[in-house]
Parts: structure tokens; sequence; C-alpha cells
């Protein structure tokens, strides 16, 4: 995936949802753990050289796996790349759950199954999609995954 630098750097400066100073050690053989700047901003998780501004990587956290590997660290994997392990140590076994639920939940994806999710719950209970309002109820990224879509209520027989 091809991203322009300048608009990753931006990014880079938004309020993060989480940010932390923990150990990494990056994917290729060889590598060996650092301190790091660690932030989570939308689905990226970027990270700098503590003393630094400009970030020195990001972390699309799309199509990956977050596991846990002791009480106080967790690697990301990377679906289509599985050999490519990244590794974080946390200060403590919170901080560390922490950055799992939040890392797991950053993801398009997650965000999109909770949107399909809340809307259909709301369509049960209201019979109207909540999503309608906006005139993007017909998108195709909203719909349930086995094509089903919502139907608004016919009112005219009340």
């Amino acid at each position: 995936m091809r991203f322009n630098e300048k608009e990753l750097v931006f990014l880079s400066r938004q309020p993060s949802e989480m940010a932390a100073e923990m150990w990494m050690r990056g994917p290729k053989k060889g590598d060996v753990v650092k301190k790091r700047l660690v932030k989570l901003i939308v689905n990226f998780l970027f990270y700098f050289r503590t003393d630094e501004e400009e970030p020195i990587g990001a972390l699309l956290l799309e199509q990956c796996r977050v596991d846990r590997e002791d009480c106080q660290s967790f690697s990301i994997v990377f679906l289509d790349e599985a050999e490519r392990k990244y590794f974080f140590e946390c200060d403590s076994e919170e901080q560390c759950r922490e950055w799992i639920d939040s890392i797991m939940k950053a993801s398009y994806e997650f965000m999109r199954k909770n949107l399909i999710f809340y809307r259909t719950e709301i369509h049960r209970l209201t019979g109207k999609d909540p999503l309608e309002q906006y005139g993007i109820s017909e998108e195709t990224r909203f719909q349930v995954s086995n094509g089903l879509q919502l139907m608004p209520r016919d009112t005219s027989s009340l």
C-alpha cells in the first residue's frame, strides 16, 4: 500500500488514542529491542525515537493479529506476512492489556462490524435505518456481509 509521506507525518501529529514509551523490536532478523515512543492514531501505530518529533515508522493496523507474548509484552503480525513480527514490551500487565485491546479495536474492519451491529440493533428497536438520514444506507460497505440489507419500515398500513 502506498502512502503520502507528508500526510502520514501530519497524521502522526494529531491527538492520539494512546501513547507511551515502550520497548520495541522490528521484524528484521537481527533487530534489537529499543525504547520507542509509540502512538496509536486512528488505525495507525506510529513509532518514534524518543527524542524526535518525526515518526521513524508506521504500521497500518489492518489484516493483522495481536498476540500476547507474556504478561507485559505483545506482538503484531500481519496476515500476509506471517514471518514479520513486531514485538512490544510495556511497563505493566495492565498497560499491555490496554494496548492489546485498543489495537484490536483500531482496524477499519472492527469499526465497520460495530457500525453494522448497532445499525441492525437500532433498526430492530425503532424500525428505522439510522444511516438513511445521511444518504449512505445503500452503500455496500455498510451492508451485512451475507448480502442482507435493512429495509425501510412500511408505514403505509399503520
